[in-house]
């Protein structure tokens, strides 16, 4: 019994590799089944004898399995095998898989507890009723070390190990003992139950941006269009992404002869030009007045720098920066408007008694 002890421990504590943790793992159920011999303890005047096991278990970790098994073996008696004598249990066994990710076979280290159950004959002589019969139930230690070899949904195990058999009723030894060692070295198959485990399914990689996405400077233009990628905020900007010129029509903006006040029809387009102003805000424009051929030049240029000074005012007065304003200045009569390229007759036409915003 010492020797088997001795057995029990070395396997329990061979390194048989290094556990590496699986990324992932066939956590179905399972059923198990094994058989193999059972070397019986000496103490026990029993002969070896076959046994089998049905187990049900599964893996909770990459690396962990936890199966809860029964077994039976029906060994003869040493000094009578016309006696009976049979052992039965159940036990819940956890066992560690030195395992990696790619390897089809990795070792094992086996741990559990459970409960036996025997049942015997023995010689009662000279008691009449002979043979006698004992029975007796114990808790019972398994301790053992294996292979298990992966082929998919079915795997085969080889596996050498001890119960140690906390039996101290025992029906015919001269002397009683607190516990026997068996020595088992089995083979047996697992079982997955269900379908195949399906691999996680890896979501599509997201669609790369391309030109056609972005608008690095936020003009409004992609980046695949915009021929002019430095837009600057403010700015007027064309389908190619290029700034283009504001024009501010100031026609309508006239004023009547010899006059330099605003009109009302004049006050809704301001009006209009002050919003173009707004929504602009780097936009530079000069504020230029005019006036028709009538009358002397000198006297012209003042009334077109009067006419010129009223609409300036009105923009500031209304929210315009003056930094942004050139001017005021007058030009007199020296820009009248042409029409197909005939001047207009000099003191006829109001259109030339005007006021412009030229952009700078």
């Amino acid at each position: 019994m010492n020797k088997k002890l001795l057995c029990a421990a070395l396997l329990g504590g061979l390194g048989l590799a290094q556990a590496a943790s699986a990324q992932e793992f066939d956590d179905r159920w399972y059923v198990s089944g094994s058989t193999g011999v059972n070397f019986q303890d000496k103490d026990r005047n029993t002969e070896d004898s076959l046994f089998g096991t049905l187990g049900f278990g599964k893996f909770i970790s990459p690396n962990v399995s936890l199966e809860a098994e029964i077994n039976y073996q029906n060994p003869d008696k040493s000094a009578n095998p016309n006696l009976w004598w049979s052992q039965y249990g159940v036990s819940l066994d956890g066992r560690y898989h030195f395992r990696s990710v790619d390897s089809k076979w990795w070792p094992y280290v086996r741990g559990g507890i459970g409960w036996q159950r025997h049942e015997e004959e023995y010689d009662a002589t000279p008691n009449p009723i002979s043979p006698g019969q004992h029975e007796a139930s114990n808790l019972a230690l398994n301790l053992g070390a294996g292979l298990q070899f992966d082929f998919g949904r079915l795997d085969l195990r080889t596996e050498i190990g001890t119960r140690i058999d906390f039996d101290d009723q025992q029906a015919d030894l001269a002397e009683q003992q607190n516990q026997f060692t068996d020595l088992l070295a089995s083979v047996g198959l697992t079982v997955a139950l269900g379908p195949e485990p399906m691999a996680p399914v890896a979501p599509p990689p997201a669609p790369q941006p391309t030109c056609a996405d972005m608008d690095d400077d936020g003009d409004g233009v992609n980046n695949c269009n915009d021929k002019c990628p430095g837009s600057q905020a403010g700015q007027t900007i064309g389908p190619d992404g290029c700034p283009v010129p504001v024009s501010i029509d100031l026609k309508g903006v006239n004023f009547d002869f010899d006059k330099s006040t605003l009109r009302p029809d004049a006050i809704a387009i301001l009006n209009e030009a002050v919003e173009i102003l707004k929504r602009y805000p780097e936009l530079r424009v000069e504020v230029a007045g005019h006036t028709d051929q009538c009358g002397k030049d000198s006297y012209n240029q003042g009334l077109s720098e009067r006419r010129a000074k009223a609409v300036y005012d009105y923009l500031t007065s209304n929210g315009v920066d003056a930094g942004r304003l050139a001017g005021p200045n007058g030009y007199g009569e020296s820009r009248p408007l042409e029409d197909k390229g005939q001047a207009f007759p000099g003191c006829k036409s109001e259109t030339n008694r005007r006021t412009e915003l030229n952009t700078q």
